[in-house]
């Protein structure tokens, strides 16, 4: 971005997280070595990302991205690009971005929604991030929907991103079918016999815990707005069912 807040240019690649923290990291640094050397000035750096760090210990936590987990990510990225950087968790930085600029602006409460991989969310009073004592506010994804329910990666059980994260709903309609899917091509299915009954299990399954899960933050937080990002938020019927 320049100055202004207008794109330059931008870059996209996978994570591969499968292929573990150094992998990630490397690749992480290949990205933004990229970039700088497409500017013709010095540069500053933010990296969003999921989970945030410690306040106390000062490595990862709370990331669905379990290799980040008790990270130094900041720490070793700085030491590789021999810069400081800035560094937030992405459902903070996709609030802020709302707030000040996008669905959410002029309003003094905004909830920005991550649901993709994950579930997270970021709260936004009077145009600032708040995170919370712990760097945890907004994680609307782990709190208990359904008690003694499915097991969630943080160990818990019955977390909101156990029932409407992307994983969640690929697992939830291989266990209905039989049949492995990925999300994309799961939703256009609503129109084929062979499926009918099942994707209307499905989706109104979907629609219950997710209309739950923010009927909650909503109770808690009453915002001004909320902002519904990440792939799932292609979805049509989150809007309007």
């Amino acid at each position: 971005l320049n100055p202004n807040g207008e794109e330059i240019s931008q870059k996209r690649i996978p994570t591969l997280r499968e292929e573990g923290y150094d992998s990630i990291l490397k690749r992480m640094v290949s990205l933004i070595d990229s970039m700088r050397a497409a500017s013709n000035t010095d540069v500053s750096i933010g990296v969003c990302t999921p989970g945030a760090i410690s306040p106390v210990t000062g490595v990862m936590k709370n990331s669905n991205t379990q290799c980040l987990i008790g990270k130094p990510l900041k720490d070793d990225l700085e030491e590789k690009l021999n810069k400081k950087i800035s560094m937030e968790n992405d459902a903070n930085c996709f609030a802020l971005a709302e707030a000040v600029l996008g669905a959410g602006k002029g309003n003094n409460v905004v909830f920005g929604v991550i649901m993709g991989t994950g579930v997270g969310g970021g709260i936004i009073l009077n145009g600032k991030i708040h995170r919370g004592r712990h760097f945890i506010a907004g994680e609307w994804g782990h709190h208990t929907l359904v008690k003694n329910g499915r097991e969630c990666y943080c160990k818990n059980n019955g977390c909101v991103e156990a029932y409407i994260s992307g994983p969640a709903l690929e697992k939830r309609w291989e266990y209905l079918t039989g049949e492995v899917k990925q999300l994309e091509n799961i939703i256009p299915l609503y129109n084929n016999d062979k499926y009918r009954d099942n994707y209307f299990r499905w989706k109104n399954e979907f629609l219950n815990y997710y209309g739950q899960a923010l009927a909650n933050i909503v109770n808690i937080l009453d915002p001004d707005t909320i902002v519904l990002g990440g792939g799932l938020s292609n979805i049509d019927y989150l809007y309007d069912e």
